[in-house]
């Protein structure tokens, strides 16, 4: 009789064993997914350092490198001490969370409950990087001649208000959320703010000087190392898949596995078409190809496919991605012609991109909907270009914003930090001839 009630004790138990175990595995899963994916995303951080070292001149490079680490770091610290909560603590559809510092609570699962789905610190580290990138957007647009400090001061305000702020209305619940707008992984939340970001500091700072002639001649400045640019682009690429991939949210099922290896897949042929789409029409219009055209055809079609990647064929992923890499090309000399004096291409990239990637959304997903993807990205345009400008513009007239004439011509190496990222080597002006008129550092 013991033996009778033992064993169908056994059975009744062991579904619930199962269950419990599936939660805890899942609980795991997810939990890793959040760590693996945020360190590919934190490595995008070395690949906007690599890309942006490469691309401005030799005498800025050091400070191109300290800007990079040290927006990182600012992002870290500003996002535990107020951006996480006012991007996700008790937004419930309106326009901002609370303030406070953040702190993992995990005492659930520690107890056997894993309803949370994930462990509390993986998530804000997930949080973290990406908003940290938004930050590193910026950097290499307004490279050249801004002061170090004043740019680091700025990053403070974009990373522990702007960004989170914006970034409440739709991953933290927010009223755009309620309306129905869709960015899977921050083609407006995080690339295109970025960008608005960089724009407003380019008007404001003004040119680097010599770039433009009174008789409307734009001179190009080359690049410093295009094997570093070109580095800085294949990791940022490969970090792509913890941006886009681990975006899912989710790794504690077959079917979030499927929709992340979608997701990855897509990514990776919006990048391809977006780099050959560039590479053509540079080769169409200059009957060249230029090497940073094609990096940042590459980097176009990341972005355009990062609103929506999980929902587009194969073939459409291409193909929107393809549309990234014409906008490219068609906006940098855009740009140039308003005397928007972009150093990397960031504007044309994040901005333009990120605005196509957002709209095109509705293409592949039958539940989004055009009008509130418009709304959704002007809306946070004008949020961005307003709170940006004043920060900006406060810095300019408080403590200043640009270097001196003198101080620029020179480079920002000598003259901010102390010390040259090509120390043996000599500076030697060869004039322009025969330089390439058609890059991103030319127009």
């Amino acid at each position: 009789m013991k033996k009778t009630v033992l064993t169908l004790a056994t059975l009744l138990l062991v579904p619930s064993l199962a269950l419990a175990a599936d939660a805890e595995l899942s609980y795991v899963l997810n939990t890793f997914s959040f760590l693996v994916m945020g360190v590919l995303v934190m490595w995008m951080a070395a690949g906007f350092g690599m890309l942006e070292s490469g691309l401005v001149r030799s005498k800025n490079v050091a400070t191109i490198c300290l800007k990079n680490i040290s927006l990182f770091g600012i992002a870290g610290i500003l996002f535990y001490l107020i951006g996480y909560n006012l991007m996700y603590a008790g937004v419930d559809g309106g326009f901002i969370g609370s303030f406070g510092l953040w702190g993992p609570d995990d005492a659930a699962a520690l107890s056997g409950d894993y309803a949370a789905g994930y462990a509390a610190s993986s998530d804000w580290f997930f949080q973290m990087v990406f908003c940290g990138a938004a930050c590193s957007v910026v950097s290499g647009c307004v490279a050249e001649r801004i002061k170090l400090w004043s740019f680091l001061a700025f990053c403070v305000v974009l990373t522990g208000v702007i960004y989170p702020i914006q970034g409440s209305w739709v991953w933290g619940g927010g009223w755009l959320s309620e309306m129905g707008f869709t960015d899977y992984a921050g083609s407006t939340l995080v690339h295109s703010v970025g960008g608005w970001a960089a724009l407003t500091g380019a008007i404001i700072l003004g040119a680097r000087k010599g770039k433009y002639g009174k008789d409307g001649r734009v001179n190009p400045f080359p690049g410093s190392n295009i094997p570093l640019a070109t580095l800085g682009t294949f990791i940022l690429w490969m970090g792509w898949y913890g941006f886009n991939g681990g975006s899912v949210l989710a790794l504690g099922n077959a079917a979030s596995a499927i929709e992340m290896s979608n997701v990855m897949v897509n990514t990776n042929l919006a990048a391809c078409g977006g780099m050959i789409a560039a590479m053509i029409l540079v080769q169409i219009m200059y009957k060249k190809v230029d090497v940073t055209m094609a990096l940042n055809g590459a980097l176009a079609g990341l972005v355009s496919i990062t609103a929506g990647p999980a929902t587009p064929s194969l073939g459409a992923a291409t193909l929107i991605g393809a549309v990234g890499g014409i906008l490219v090309v068609l906006a940098v000399p855009f740009f140039d012609k308003l005397k928007i004096d972009d150093v990397v291409g960031a504007l044309s990239v994040h901005l333009v991109c990120g605005v196509w990637g957002t709209l095109a959304v509705p293409i592949t997903n039958s539940e989004a909907s055009f009008v509130t993807q418009f709304i959704g990205v002007v809306s946070i345009g004008a949020f961005v270009i307003v709170t940006t400008s004043i920060v900006w513009l406060v810095l300019k007239y408080t403590v200043g914003l640009r270097v001196s004439e003198e101080e620029e011509m020179l480079g920002c190496d000598s003259v901010e930090i102390g010390m040259e990222a090509y120390p043996d080597f000599q500076r030697v002006s060869s004039g322009r001839a025969g330089v390439s008129s058609h890059g991103v550092n030319a127009a």
